[in-house]
């Protein structure tokens, strides 16, 4: 069987690395050869440089290909790896159990079928938290995720989750890696999705997203509006969803979320709007209200001579335990403000 068989010309300095980050070559000259393989095939052989040997080094290939093939639609051979099986002659050993040998197989480096392009309705809640894992090994487990998989007017797909936030938001962003058909593109997303859905977590898989542009290409970009605010709309939409099914539990995961929440309050009008239903309030008692719940609430009580409620709150109940109960005898009620974005929340609204 013929073949043919790829040697590069280039300087091998600057082609290694270049080819090994993704990007083009800039002069991509070759030398093509026919030669004769028992299977189907090409090879493509590179030079290393000298200067350049760490890419020849197995910890480093693999690092690159684990970040860039992760999830290439085909398999990624890298070496072997030896398993152990079943004597395929049967033999036993002197308990009747068959002796295992061992075999050198194919090490495939990738995951070609990821759970984001497959249909939600194939995947059970274990295949979305396995593959988080994938992901992100090592890290506490996910609140929630969000499925997204549209064909028209964009090609669009990926699975989003919600981490605990825990008030950390700069240390919880670029952690959505985008790809290109199944290529890995970035994980600095944030000219593409609004600023506050950066602190989610998961991939985006879209080819209708263009490459290597600017910012303000991107800004302008049709189809990366149109992703843009069917992402936030999606994501607006589970929130809406999971607050009107259970409310319960949904207040059960407001501690977690409520800075990925407040931070789309502040930075896009567009959440805000959407989010005004189902952004919660605190209180002292660990009671949950709306805004409009809450002045229901206290109007009663703590609406001053000039017909204006007044917000009692605390940015630590135990630090001052002894003045909310002080307030809560006189039968007012004080709000809980930990968080580093509530408050800015209630001075843009001129609420306090």
């Amino acid at each position: 069987m013929v073949s043919r068989k790829f040697k590069f010309k280039h300087s091998p300095i600057k082609m290694a690395p270049k080819l090994f980050s993704g990007n083009l070559m800039e002069t991509p000259t070759f030398e093509l050869k026919e030669i004769k393989k028992k299977d189907r095939g090409t090879d493509i052989i590179l030079h290393i440089d000298k200067d350049s040997k760490e890419f020849l080094e197995e910890n480093r290939i693999s690092g690159i290909l684990n970040k860039y093939c992760k999830f290439l639609p085909v398999d990624i051979e890298f070496g072997t790896k030896t398993e152990s099986i079943d004597d395929p002659k049967g033999k036993k050993d002197k308990d009747g159990n068959v002796e295992k040998i061992s075999i050198d197989v194919p090490n495939i480096i990738n995951n070609p079928s990821p759970a984001w392009i497959k249909k939600p309705a194939d995947l059970e809640l274990d295949d979305y938290k396995s593959f988080y894992s994938e992901l992100y090994p090592f890290t506490e487990e996910p609140l929630f995720h969000i499925h997204l998989n549209v064909d028209y007017p964009f090609n669009l797909t990926g699975i989003l989750y919600f981490p605990k936030l825990k008030n950390q938001i700069e240390l919880q962003k670029n952690k959505i890696q985008l790809y290109s058909n199944q290529v890995f593109i970035t994980d600095s997303v944030e000219n593409i999705v609004p600023e506050f859905l950066t602190l989610l977590h998961g991939v985006i898989d879209s080819p209708d997203i263009p490459l290597n542009v600017s910012r303000s290409y991107l800004q302008s970009d049709s189809n990366v509006r149109k992703i843009s605010n069917h992402i936030t709309k999606k994501v607006a939409d589970k929130l809406s969803g999971m607050f009107k099914k259970d409310r319960k539990d949904f207040e059960s995961k407001w501690d977690d979320i409520n800075v990925f929440i407040q931070y789309g309050i502040l930075t896009d009008e567009k959440f805000h709007e959407k989010a005004k239903p189902f952004s919660l309030l605190k209180n002292a008692k660990d009671e949950y209200f709306t805004l409009e719940e809450y002045k229901e609430k206290v109007k009663a009580a703590q609406t001053d001579k000039n017909d204006k409620l007044v917000f009692l709150y605390s940015h630590d109940k135990e630090e001052h335990h002894s003045l909310i109960e002080s307030a809560h005898k006189k039968g007012y009620d004080v709000l809980i403000m930990d968080g580093p974005l509530l408050p800015i929340i209630f001075q843009k609204q001129n609420k306090i």
